[in-house]
């Protein structure tokens, strides 16, 4: 069982949230390029944001960077939809992301499954007076190639070689919370966003990594 946890673990310097299989990480224009390279284009009112189809819909990507390394990729739907669409839309995400072996989900709250919006759901009501947000948090599951040793030295850190020779339940344990903290820093979320009535999903890919965390104050 540790063993298999070592091998499906991933390298915190190395592992960060992929968007297209794109790292989200390195400069802006580094990520424009690569984004152009899948087809996307420039929008007609700003070169940095990007436009063209992702999942089956018509986008625009956002590039949001700290201290000159991207931290989040945003992608915006392009036409908005009725308030029963976006029930449907957003209910078919989750349903996507929690059947994608990629990804697990959110460790700091309740199952995924408990954010489906039932079908007399009234949202102009919940978002307007109870200002109740609709979003969902998954995670990437960390990458497995060349990662072994990264762990490795985790353990030795942490046990002696005679230890490691027996690995016990309080290890293998500790091999798990490896792997959500790995992926803790990887998540991808989606919300609904509300236009005059209208609809449309917003979804997050971060980079926890390159996000600010108070350095510059």
């Amino acid at each position: 069982m540790l063993i298999s946890l070592i091998t499906m673990t991933a390298s915190a310097q190395n592992d960060v949230t992929k968007f297209l299989g794109i790292p989200v990480d390195g400069t802006k224009s580094e990520m424009i390029r690569k984004l152009k390279a899948k087809g996307f284009t420039s929008s007609s009112f700003d070169k940095d944001i990007l436009v063209g189809e992702f999942n089956g819909y018509s986008v625009s990507i956002h590039i949001i960077t700290n201290n000159n390394k991207v931290s989040r990729i945003m992608v915006a739907d392009q036409n908005s939809i009725s308030e029963t669409d976006i029930k449907i839309r957003f209910n078919n995400l989750c349903n996507q992301f929690l059947n994608n072996k990629n990804y697990i989900e959110n460790i700091l709250s309740d199952s995924a499954k408990d954010f489906i919006i039932s079908n007399d759901e009234n949202l102009q009501y919940e978002t307007i007076v109870n200002k109740k947000r609709y979003e969902a948090v998954f995670h990437q599951m960390p990458d497995t190639i060349g990662l072994k040793a990264k762990l490795q030295t985790k353990l030795q850190e942490k046990y002696t070689p005679e230890q490691l020779e027996n690995p016990t339940k309080e290890m293998e344990d500790f091999m798990f919370s490896c792997i959500l903290n790995f992926a803790y820093m990887k998540p991808v979320w989606f919300m609904i966003s509300n236009n005059y009535g209208k609809y449309y999903i917003c979804m997050y890919y971060d980079n926890e990594y390159n996000r600010a965390n108070g350095e510059d104050l």
